[in-house]
């Protein structure tokens, strides 16, 4: 049984005391990443499946590559297209939200929950969460962590290592601890990619 005022207050990113919200959603979504994290995943979609009615949106042709860690699941929101390698950490005790086309390298871990700066109160047992929502068309590299209540903007690249402790607009390169914007995605960057593209057919096609 949820306690009302202790997930009104989590979810409104306020104090509240976790032993006491009573969401039963930890229980169902462990034991469903228990199943996919032990699947023969690449010929058999029945975990993933069952796993993907764990969350709040989750379509037909997101890929997960176990192990997968998530703390609730139904705080959790894929957009389409969604791509994630091996051990994904999220840690859902508020939202996160992905736009459509996002990847996620190797070892991503995204936090909602946070912990007092003040020790008395941290020992308190209290902790904090707030929201992370990540745009549309998307690249994160390995071993990023991306901290409770940022935005990552649409079209954006993250470095491998980065720690995301504030807001990354939309268009950008970014990379670092912490993570801060090396420079803006260019028209250039585009042409580049197109010609790299057209090679690649080309080389397919002298093959076929």
């Amino acid at each position: 049984m949820i306690n009302q005022k202790e997930w009104e207050l989590m979810m409104a990113g306020k104090l509240y005391l976790p032993a006491n919200v009573g969401d039963d959603s930890f229980e169902r979504v462990h034991a469903a990443q228990q199943k996919f994290n032990a699947s023969e995943f690449w010929c058999d979609d029945t975990a993933l499946d069952e796993l993907r009615k764990c969350f709040k949106r989750a379509p037909e042709d997101m890929q997960l590559t176990p192990p997968v860690y998530f703390d609730h699941g139904d705080r959790i929101s894929f957009g389409r297209h969604f791509y994630a390698n091996t051990d994904l950490t999220i840690l859902d005790e508020n939202g996160v939200t992905f736009g459509d086309n996002v990847f996620l390298a190797p070892h991503v871990s995204i936090y909602t929950a946070g912990h007092p700066i003040d020790a008395e109160i941290r020992n308190l047992d209290l902790e904090y969460a707030w929201p992370v929502t990540i745009g549309s068309d998307v690249w994160i590299g390995g071993n990023v962590v991306i901290n409770p209540g940022v935005t990552i903007g649409s079209d954006v690249v993250i470095g491998s290592g980065s720690v995301v402790t504030r807001d990354i607009p939309d268009h950008c390169i970014a990379a670092g601890n912490p993570c801060r914007v090396i420079r803006a995605i260019t028209p250039a960057d585009h042409v580049r990619w197109k010609t790299q593209h057209q090679e690649y057919l080309n080389n397919i096609k002298q093959n076929l």
